[in-house]
């Protein structure tokens, strides 16, 4: 609420479902009653007039039954009132009523009622001019200089002004260029009629100009218009204010200055007689309606605006003198003077919101109560705001970002088939196989409340993809369930780095107001696409370069009750281990789960395979790099091949044409190392997509290898997870590489660190693509080796102080200095336990294939 609230002096609602625009209000003295007191004349779309004189007893007070003295249901729509000298013969009031066929002129008249019956009223039709044009509004005023009475002008729909001299027709002119009609009014002191057309150009026309010209009885000029003793329409002047205007009106100091005041869309002006400009406003909000009047100081014009923000603006000339905000949007603002009040403003809405206020603010009458004095004791102070800090230590930590609904108002559940599709539903697959196969996935949504706009979108990992990913409901009912079918396939031609999909249902509920947009609400659920979908069975080989073992605490189960379809896990890529990895170490936690086993565990004991993981992030980095060169190759050529064109058509443009030396043949090389480069380019993009899918198995593979190795709890392989793998795509301008050394170079330095030292250290905050992978792979490095030697995953920087301090079995950590020493004279992989399971053959020789050769040997 604002501070400056326009105060309340008299409001009311007028009818129902009614509608009104700006030329519906009017102030004046319509029954010529001589006290100066307006009345206020409203009339409506829906053809119904209004007069009203308010006095309420005190200010604020709603109407009452004496406060309206006439309404009078007319069988046309009202586009416009206004009151003036309207009748011949006489200088008295009339109130002159616009529709869309007709100008009808009335008498407003009050008799004294007799006893309690209050003083009564009634209009009586004067005259009326039946229009053979529809009209969009009308002006009035002393046209060619006449005394003591006012001349009507009414511009119709196809831009005629058509102009009467009280009872009769006098003559209708047709404005040149004319589209659409816009604002009219009247300036006496000029005599003459300005509006702004379509072109969005404010045009001024004498009145004698339009007296002596061409009749307008027809549209187009005929042969006898061209040739009789007439005179064309010529405007007197023009000026472009580039957009539409809403209002516009006539201001007069005097008899010897007057200013033209032009509202539009996102600015007023403010024009002298002849069309220049004295000043212009420009506005940063949607203006509505708009009044223009004197001011108190001498040369100065007050003007109110009010706005689709339901303010009512002050200015005086272009600066902003108050601002006071309205409980509706006003169509229509008026000043009058009502029960010896000047200054009154009345404003009406669209909706029929009739207000009559003044402007002034609510002193504040609070006044904050004496605080008692007593002693503070500090420590019990300390004790509360530790305990506040713990509280909100916790909430931060598990609270979620959306509200939580409730679990029975809508569930959604997907179901994957248990056997892959009979007939397969790959579509556009890359995959270099016979039959892609596919699997059906059911995604059910359950509703026990009504939902609108309800929305399904459903996401697997790429390469995966979908028949259909997108669904789109009509709003569902209480206690209805909708069902969709779809199938998921392998499209790209390299396997996933994850099966889980994910089915999001959004809409909207209903609220207790009835707002029709609801409340947006999310529901969610996970499934896992078997993993036939991506393998299949293989004769075992013994050459593979990558072979995985994990340790358990049970004893082992066969592999044919876990893998009915295979026997063996063993791959040439290291990326593609983590899926079987993960798989077995999934069943065989189903396994121990089905047998109410609780102190199940898996372990891994061999040595964390960093130098392939190190050649993942090499080979990925150098299609980044390639992706630059590629880049700034087609910058050059691109260049190039514009600079050719314009010299180009500079030899083309010549009168005397000179010999093109080869430019045309230039242009055409220069054509084919660009198409050239874009097909290399596009073609190291998808090699680029294939690379980062296999960094983030490889990763996932790292991430759980590490857990196993460490035994780490949900919390801190979380923490890994968002370390690792913190972007689901992979651009130029932010890629993996910097990201995750940025992530990794936070842990060293907070839970990992082995000093206060490191902790005041500053991190960058600016991520940027590194020249090599060097620094990576040192920190990853570091990473590991901090964890072997007793470091935890944490986020809480009390628990990392205390880590830093109580490192567990009195290890010193590697420092960075040492440890970019050791890796300038040995091979980088770390061997942090005594027996390594997973290899990989190479001709050159490997320090830790060596390791595993002594511990073989008999």
């Amino acid at each position: 609420m604002s501070l400056f609230k326009a105060r309340d002096w008299w409001s009311t609602t007028l009818g129902e479902k009614e509608e009104f625009d700006q030329g519906c209000l009017c102030v004046a003295d319509v029954d010529n009653s001589g006290s100066g007191q307006d009345k206020i004349i409203v009339g409506s779309y829906m053809g119904c007039l209004r007069i009203f004189n308010p006095h309420p007893v005190k200010p604020g007070d709603g109407m009452q039954a004496e406060d309206l003295l006439l309404e009078v249901q007319l069988r046309e729509p009202i586009l416009q009132v206004e009151v003036g000298k309207f009748v011949s013969g006489t200088e008295l009031l009339h109130l002159a009523v616009l529709h869309c066929r007709k100008l009808c002129v009335y008498a407003v008249s009050g008799t004294l009622g007799s006893v309690e019956h209050g003083n009564q009223y009634h209009i009586k039709l004067v005259y009326e001019h039946n229009l053979q044009r529809t009209a969009c509004n009308m002006t009035y005023g002393p046209f060619g200089g006449v005394k003591g009475r006012d001349l009507i002008c009414i511009q119709s729909m196809d831009g005629m002004l058509m102009l009467f001299e009280q009872e009769s027709y006098a003559f209708g002119r047709f404005l040149p260029g004319f589209l659409l009609p816009g604002p009219l009014t009247y300036s006496s002191r000029t005599d003459s009629f300005i509006t702004v057309s379509s072109s969005r150009q404010v045009e001024s026309y004498k009145y004698q100009v339009l007296a002596f010209a061409t009749d307008a009885d027809e549209r187009q000029e005929t042969e006898q218009q061209k040739h009789s003793s007439g005179k064309r329409l010529v405007v007197d002047w023009v000026l472009n204010i580039g957009e539409q205007a809403l209002d516009i009106r006539v201001v007069s100091f005097n008899q010897m200055v007057s200013s033209l005041f032009v509202l539009g869309e996102r600015n007023f002006f403010c024009l002298k007689d002849n069309g220049q400009i004295r000043f212009m406003k420009k506005l940063d909000y949607s203006p509505s309606c708009f009044l223009p009047y004197c001011s108190v100081t001498e040369g100065t014009i007050n003007t109110l605006i009010g706005n689709h923000n339901n303010m009512l603006l002050v200015y005086q000339d272009v600066t902003l003198k108050w601002a006071t905000q309205l409980p509706h949007t006003p169509v229509a603002v008026k000043v009058c003077s009502l029960q010896d009040m000047k200054g009154l403003i009345v404003t009406l809405s669209d909706s029929g919101h009739l207000q009559c206020s003044y402007l002034g603010t609510d002193p504040s009458v609070f006044q904050a109560p004496k605080v008692e004095s007593r002693e503070i004791n500090y420590e019990e102070l300390d004790r509360e705001m530790k305990e506040l800090q713990k509280i909100i230590k916790e909430a931060t930590k598990t609270q979620d970002i959306l509200p939580k609904s409730e679990d029975d108002d809508l569930k959604v559940t997907a179901e994957v088939s248990f056997h892959l599709d009979a007939i397969s539903q790959a579509i556009d697959s890359e995959v270099r196989a016979e039959v892609v196969p596919s699997v059906t996935v059911k995604i059910t949504v359950q509703s026990r409340l009504a939902v609108q706009k309800p929305k399904l979108s459903v996401c697997v990992q790429p390469p995966l993809a979908l028949t259909c990913d997108q669904f789109i409901f009509n709003d569902i009912g209480p206690a209805v369930s909708k069902t969709v079918v779809l199938s998921a396939f392998l499209k790209g031609n390299c396997p996933p780095a994850e099966l889980e999909g994910n089915a999001i249902f959004s809409y909207n509920t209903p609220t207790a107001d009835f707002n029709p947009k609801g409340v947006p609400r999310v529901a969610q659920c996970k499934f896992r696409l078997p993993l036939r979908l991506i393998c299949f069975p293989a004769q075992p080989s013994k050459t593979a370069n990558h072979k995985l073992t994990i340790d358990t605490n049970k004893p082992p189960v066969s592999l044919v009750s876990l893998f009915p379809e295979r026997y063996r896990i063993q791959s040439d890529q290291l990326e593609d281990i983590w899926l079987i990895g993960n798989e077995l170490t999934l069943r065989l936690e189903e396994h121990f789960k089905k047998q109410n086993c609780k102190d199940f565990l898996c372990t891994f004991s061999g040595s964390i395979p960093l130098q392939e993981y190190f050649e993942c992030i090499d080979h990925h980095f150098e299609l980044r790099l390639n992706a630059e060169k590629f880049q700034e190759l087609l910058s050059e050529r691109a260049i190039q091949f514009r600079a050719i064109e314009r010299r180009l058509l500079t030899r083309f443009k010549d009168k005397t044409p000179a010999p093109l030396q080869h430019l045309d043949t230039l242009l055409e090389g220069t054509y084919r190392q660009v198409i050239a480069l874009a097909d290399a380019a596009q073609e190291n993009q998808a090699n680029m997509f294939q690379a980062f899918i296999k960094l983030k198995s490889a990763t996932h593979l790292v991430i759980m290898l590490i857990s196993l190795w460490q035994k780490l709890s949900p919390d801190q392989v979380a923490i890994l997870e968002a370390t690792f793998l913190p972007l689901m795509q992979d651009t130029q301008e932010l890629g993996w590489e910097e990201t995750v050394d940025a992530a990794i170079s936070y842990l060293l330095r907070t839970c990992l660190s082995k000093s206060s030292k490191e902790q005041a250290l500053t991190l960058t905050s600016q991520l940027s693509m590194p020249k090599d992978t060097s620094r990576l792979k040192k920190h990853i490095t570091l990473l590991c080796d901090r964890l072997a030697k007793g470091g935890r995953l944490c986020l809480n920087a009390d628990t990392n102080t205390q880590q830093a301090i109580i490192m567990p079995g009195g290890c010193t950590t590697i420092p960075e200095s040492n440890l970019e020493e050791r890796t300038a004279v040995q091979d980088p992989t770390p061997i942090f336990t005594d027996h390594k399971h997973l290899t990989k053959q190479k001709s050159k020789p490997d320090l830790s294939q060596s390791v595993l050769d002594e511990e073989e040997k008999p």
